[in-house]
């Protein structure tokens, strides 16, 4: 196992080399980047919004404007089809989805049922597989009724449409905004993620995602006053609009659209050189320009409106024709609205109301903080895991920091090659790997510790050490594997972000750990030839020890149900602090532009905005407050205008670094998702260790896992901190780090099975935790001190998640040895079940122990 060839030599550091070219742009300016050779790599970690500020933007196409729509224009087509066949008829209306009509001339119902036979043809879909659908369906009634029902796949066509259309709106609108590296993508069937970085205005950009900007331009009707209109019945195919002024302005305008923004080549901001008020000047393409001047010819002298989503911007007289095919809107604006106005139409309409349903974000001073604190964090639990490597292992150490700098440079070279998003989980995931990738190494070190007690030379004990170690390197880290992928499927936005950089550490660990460390202490074997086994190794202390675990399992066994069912009752009568990702609401991070915050006088302020319950307390340092808004009854909208009035309120003495707001809709699928997520994750490990041991060790795995989740719930539950997603990815860390532990002390445990097939079970068990007792304390101990400074120097936002971690590990690590190990004699795990015919090739020397 120590041989390495010429080539796989060559192939490690050459792989080491292409990391650090890779990683390099991230190390350097941009203008030192600018200047690099095209040949080099340019890519970067793209910064999470966490991390360099920006927006994260969840917006919902909305049913029921397709609906309407669709039932408008069914009610418009069976009008016109009747109209054309010359079948007369009453009582034409829609409702819901559906829209009936009733034939004067009974005679006439077939005729009906031909000439609205089209409204009910088959659609084709497209895609890939093809296929087509039905629209509509046509029913007949008594008394010449005709019923047209609009169907639930004709609905979600349309809205499937209108999204993809939707999306190429919504990125010509951001686009216009000079941003750069936008993220827009569908999620779902009906639903638009927009994660802008680096944004600095985000209510700008809420406001031109949620205008539709359907422009109009129609005629105002004098013939009747205003008021006698509103008090009345307007006329017909006529109805009553406001302006956008401040009181509206009431006009009654016809329905009949003289010309539409589609017909819109181009718009932009521009000064009125009569007046120097901003405007907006637009240009139609010739089909708009032919029929605009014809509108304006036939109504010289008469007022027309000007119409943004059903309010009058502006209401100008026509003077003259306007035969030019461009003309000016003027309403009040500012340089900033004028320009805003250009951008929406020169992008185009949106088929229907797109409503924010979830926004993240997060102002650029809040992210320089967080990159400060994930830096130092990052750096201070490296030094403390170096020292603590090297004080153990002496040379044996230095190798294995060596391989765990070597780790971290592939982690960056790969979130650089794939583009990833590096965020402020994603950098607790690197932390949380820098002290799980010691682990691969203290294996093999006490390993070859072992072997070399048991009389092997110090080479034979090297080879022996790295091969029997492999078998146990992959179990734990598959274990862990799993738990991350299913965070990352079912997972959103930093949790994600945190699945992503754990997954690539487990991946890079194996590779660094086994071959980049295995080919350096090869390296040393053949260049110093030792003999003995470094004396800077101090792990002997461990040596000897035959404590009887299995003697304490019924007393461990006690107090562990009386924690766990009193985190269990804790849960179901207090219940856990959820956050606004589980039910709804706003959470606003505040930093107060001079001196400390007042939460009395943020209180007051806040309280008299009848927003419900409103909770602020200090974070972090004195002049930061956190704001919490429960959720509003109104629904998505009513939790935006909640947030706008709050930043109206406080906008003026506090300045907004981070804004969250969770709808109901997103909310209960979260829920929904991380509970499944969970579920999933202890199945599908539950399946792995059933395959790769027997039926007892992945019951035992599971119990013990239960057991880690259970008293991590109460730990939320008794200390009242708040339960949200990022706690969620806490959990199922714990899941595969406890797994992780589990199955390394399962994995001795079958090899001596395999050995000593006589030696009775608590007796063996206690032999393999003994045995591996080292390897237990010395990678809990790196990992706590990896997560130790974290929550101590990592900032504010991830100090909950990693105190969960934190307490997470030591429980984890104690179920390992008092929760699984006892349940295999619980369910009389036999040894036989691992006699094999390649077991009678070794000694049996459990039964002269015997």
């Amino acid at each position: 196992m120590l041989y390495f060839s010429r080539w796989k030599t060559i192939a490690i550091w050459l792989t080491m080399i292409a990391s650090l070219v890779v990683v390099l742009p991230n190390m350097v300016s941009d203008d030192f980047l600018a200047r690099f050779p095209s040949f080099l790599p340019h890519k970067r970690v793209t910064l999470g919004l966490d991390l360099q500020g920006g927006s994260h933007i969840m917006l919902k196409l909305e049913r029921a404007d397709i609906i309407k729509e669709r039932l408008e224009q069914t009610v418009g087509d069976v009008r016109q089809n009747l109209r054309q066949a010359n079948i007369r008829y009453t009582g034409l209306a829609g409702v819901g989805q559906a829209v009936q009509v009733r034939i004067s001339d009974v005679n006439q119902v077939e005729a009906a049922k031909e000439a609205l036979k089209p409204l009910t043809a088959l659609v084709s879909v497209g895609g890939l597989t093809g296929g087509s659908i039905q629209e509509a369906t046509l029913e007949e009634g008594q008394d010449g009724l005709l019923k047209i029902n609009i169907t639930d796949d004709g609905i979600n066509y349309r809205i499937t449409s209108a999204v993809t259309q939707s999306i190429e709106v919504v990125r010509r609108r951001v686009d216009e905004l000079g941003t750069t590296e936008p993220l827009i993508q569908r999620q779902g069937q009906d639903r638009i993620i927009v994660q802008v970085p680096g944004l600095q205005d985000p209510q700008r950009l809420k406001a031109l995602l949620n205008q539709t900007a359907k422009l109009t331009f129609r005629m105002v009707d004098l013939s009747v006053p205003v008021q006698e209109a509103i008090n009345g019945r307007p006329p017909a195919g006529t109805e009553v609009l406001y302006s956008q002024d401040d009181p509206p302005v009431p006009y009654v305008v016809e329905k009949r659209v003289l010309v539409s923004g589609e017909d819109l080549v181009d718009a932009q901001a521009s000064i009125n050189q009569q007046n120097s008020e901003p405007v907006v000047s637009f240009r139609f393409n010739s089909k708009g320009a032919l029929r605009f001047a014809e509108a304006t010819q036939q109504n010289v002298g008469k007022p027309f409106a000007i119409i943004l989503d059903n309010q009058v911007i502006s209401a100008p007289r026509i003077n003259e024709p306007i035969i030019g095919g461009s003309g000016q809107i003027s309403g009040n604006f500012t340089v900033e609205t004028a320009n805003d106005l250009a951008v929406l139409l020169r992008a185009g309409a949106l088929p229907a109301t797109l409503t924010v349903v979830e926004e993240r974000t997060v102002g650029p001073s809040l992210g320089a903080d967080s990159i400060s604190a994930g830096l130092v964090a990052s750096i201070i639990s490296a030094v403390a895991v170096f020292l603590f490597m090297f004080f153990f292992y002496g040379f044996l150490g230095l190798i294995a920091n060596i391989a765990l700098i070597a780790n971290l440079l592939l982690i960056m070279a790969l979130l650089s090659m794939i583009g990833a998003t590096l965020t402020l989980p994603g950098i607790a995931g690197i932390v949380l790997t820098m002290g799980q990738a010691v682990d691969s190494n203290v294996l093999i070190y006490e390993r070859v510790r072992e072997e070399v007690r048991n009389g092997r030379s110090f080479v034979q004990a090297l080879d022996i050490g790295f091969e029997r170690a492999w078998g146990t390197i992959i179990d734990a880290n598959v274990t862990t594997l799993i738990a991350a992928v299913i965070l990352f499927y079912m997972g959103t936005g930093p949790v994600r972000g945190f699945a992503v950089t754990l997954s690539i550490g487990i991946i890079t660990t194996v590779f660094a750990a086994y071959s980049l460390s295995r080919g350096m202490v090869a390296f040393w074997v053949r260049r110093s030839r030792p003999k003995h086994l470094p004396k800077g190794v101090r792990t002997g202390m461990f040596d000897g020890t035959n404590i009887g675990f299995m003697g304490f399992r019924r007393y461990t066994f006690i107090v562990t149900a009386v924690l766990s069912l009193a985190s269990v009752v804790g849960f179901a009568t207090i219940g856990l602090n959820l956050g606004i990702d589980f039910k709804g609401g706003s959470i606003i991070e505040l930093k107060a532009k001079q001196g400390d915050a007042d939460l009395g006088d943020i209180r007051e302020r806040l309280s008299e905005l009848n927003l419900g319950e409103i909770q602020a307390q200090g974070f972090g340092d004195p002049a930061s407050a956190l704001v919490r808004v429960q959720a509003q009854e109104g629904g998505e909208n009513a939790e935006q205008s909640a947030v706008n009035l709050i930043r109206s309120e406080l906008e003026d003495t506090y300045e907004f670094r981070r804004v969250e707001v969770v709808g109901p809709s997103v909310s209960g699928e979260l829920t929904t998702m991380a509970t499944l997520g969970v579920l999933a994750s202890l199945a599908a490990i539950l399946i792995y260790i059933w395959v790769r041991f027997e039926w007892q060790f992945a019951l035992g795995a599971i119990i013990a896992t239960l057991h880690d989740v259970i008293l991590t719930l109460g730990l939320f539950v008794f200390t009242g901190a708040e339960f949200n997603l990022t706690s969620i990815a806490a959990i199922l860390t714990i899941v595969g780090y406890s797994l992780n532990d589990t199955v390394v002390v399962y994995d001795r445990m079958r090899e001596n099975l395999r050995r000593f097939k006589k030696m009775p079970l608590p007796v063996l068990i206690d032999t393999s935790i003994n045995t591996t007792l080292s390897r237990t304390i010395l990678t809990s101990a790196t990992t706590l001190i990896a997560l130790l400074g974290l929550y101590l120097f990592g900032g504010e936002v991830i100090r909950s998640f990693t105190f969960a971690m934190l307490f997470g590990v030591a429980v984890g690590t104690f179920s390992s040895i008092y929760i699984a190990a006892p349940v295999l004699i619980a369910f009389r795990l036999r040894p036989d079940v691992f006699q094999k015919e390649e077991d009678a090739k070794t000694p049996d020397v459990g039964e002269a122990a015997v």
